[in-house]
């Protein structure tokens, strides 16, 4: 497909433009990664969710995609952590990198085609300082390394904040070095009980923003397609990654950029120092993992989405309706031969509402929207078939089965075989409510002898007393299912 086709809003210009490679059919991305001194967070999340779809996509359409996200492992936060408890820094970062992997997994994130480290990279990142250095727009002073704001006249081109209110704004701060209050540390000098490597400025370690312009240079080059984050990273972050990658090689640094709205808590937009923060890792206990990334994505990605327990218990609910449907539909066709012919309708319309939408900035709602239309019609095929045709039936409900697959392949959901997950769903929400499960199928065996025997009252009445205990039955063509009723 031509990749003009796919609209991205552009931070730098605030407007959406076609995505036009700098290659043709190859797409660099780079999006900050976390800084593994704790567990990430659930806006860390769906910010890492948002950008496993936009690369799922970009492949969907054919493209060559190298996704590249970091870890950010030598930090303040990271010494502060392993201060209070003890562990070296650099081993304390190891061990939550794995923890972040593990989440990661269970979330359905893609691993990036490189996903490399700040302590992996410090000659890189000493190389673009000397760079800097060598070109008059950062200078040594006393072992720390500093960017000069005043040498980059393009500063803050990306955040459009004006340069007076920033200078205003900004303090230099108790054992800093630089000569003006918006330059900004590249290089820091070792203190004791801190990871440092030796450069040509004496022991140390790098600030925070070279790091990823070092590391997008390494894995995309100088010059790449896309960079990806948090709205929270615009300023200062991304700002200087912009003045220090230009200011060093002369040349444009991404070409698009992409920011994910904040999470909001009960209406409250997560921050660390309000204390409501939600660790990704707790929601992963609180909710099935597919229905978190439904609801990490039920909000376009510029947008702000709102977190609460009604919201994931929403997700989940939706998600058990997709599975159910999919158990249903593949009863009905799995390992069946319809023959080649007509199919019912216009089935592949679905998928081409699904690729309008994803086309136009990566709009998963409408996308989802599209994905629903798909699951209502094939619910349609299933319980009310408008034609007598069962091989034409089977033949459309083919097809949009398929359909689904291609869908849930950028969606990263649907990834399990529908009984799989609803078996699990029953036990979490048995366990939960504290059913008994021995008791229920007893009683759906009762039921079942008193449908044999024709006394339709006595079923009726067992069906009234299992709802009593929190238990829906269904009678299918495979037998009788029993679901916990929802809450």
């Amino acid at each position: 497909m031509a990749a003009a086709r796919i609209t991205v809003f552009n931070t730098l210009t605030m407007q959406k433009e076609p995505l036009v490679p700098t290659r043709e059919g190859k797409v660099g991305i780079y999006v900050c990664g976390p800084t593994v001194y704790s567990y990430v967070h659930i806006g860390n999340a769906r910010t890492f969710t948002s950008f496993d779809v936009v690369v799922r996509y970009l492949r969907y359409r054919g493209l060559d995609v190298t996704y590249v996200r970091n870890y950010t492992d030598v930090d303040d936060k990271i010494i502060h952590a392993a201060h209070e408890t003890g562990e070296d820094p650099i081993h304390l970062a190891a061990r939550f990198v794995d923890a972040f992997r593990e989440d990661a997994r269970a979330l359905h994130l893609l691993e990036p085609d490189v996903s490399p480290k700040v302590s992996d990279h410090i000659p890189d990142i000493i190389a673009i300082i000397g760079k800097l250095v060598a070109h008059g727009v950062a200078y040594e002073s006393q072992g720390d390394v500093y960017f000069q704001v005043s040498r980059y006249p393009e500063y803050a081109k990306l955040s459009k904040r004006h340069l007076d209110e920033l200078r205003a704004g900004e303090r230099v701060q108790p054992g800093e070095q630089k000569r003006e209050p918006l330059d900004f540390a590249l290089w820091k000098a070792a203190k004791p009980g801190e990871p440092a490597w030796d450069s040509p400025w004496g022991r140390g370690r790098p600030g925070w923003h070279i790091e990823c312009s070092a590391m997008s240079a390494r894995y995309l080059g100088e010059s790449f397609d896309v960079h990806g984050g948090g709205l929270d990273l615009i300023f200062p972050h991304h700002e200087n990654e912009i003045a220090q990658s230009e200011a060093a090689f002369h040349k444009p640094f991404a070409q698009y950029w992409m920011h994910c709205g904040f999470l909001d808590l009960e209406g409250a937009k997560m921050s660390k120092s309000l204390g409501n923060v939600v660790r990704l890792r707790d929601a992963l206990q609180r909710v099935d993992p597919e229905a978190l990334r439904y609801f990490l994505l039920s909000t376009h990605y510029r947008n702000p989405l709102s977190f609460s327990d009604k919201s994931l218990a929403d997700a989940e609910a939706r998600l058990e309706y997709f599975y159910e449907t999919l158990s249903k539909v593949d009863a009905r066709i799995a390992g069946r031969d319809f023959g080649k012919g007509p199919l019912h309708g216009e089935p592949g319309r679905f998928r081409t509402e699904f690729e309008a939408a994803m086309d136009d900035d990566f709009n998963v709602p409408g996308g989802m929207a599209a994905l629903s239309g798909l699951f209502a019609e094939m619910n349609e095929l299933t319980d009310k078939p408008p034609v007598k045709d069962k091989a034409l039936v089977g033949r459309t409900l083919q097809a949009l089965r398929e359909d689904v697959r291609r869908i849930s392949s950028v969606l990263g959901v649907f990834e399990d075989a529908p009984e799989a997950w609803l078996l699990r769903r029953r036990d979490r929400a048995v366990r939960e409510r504290g059913i008994d499960v021995g008791q229920v199928e007893a009683l759906i065996g009762e039921r079942n002898a008193a449908r044999a025997a024709k006394d339709f009252a006595r079923a009726d009445q067992l069906r009234v007393q299992m709802k009593g205990l929190g238990v829906d039955i269904m009678d299918t063509a495979q037998g009788t299912t029993w679901k916990v009723t929802p809450a």
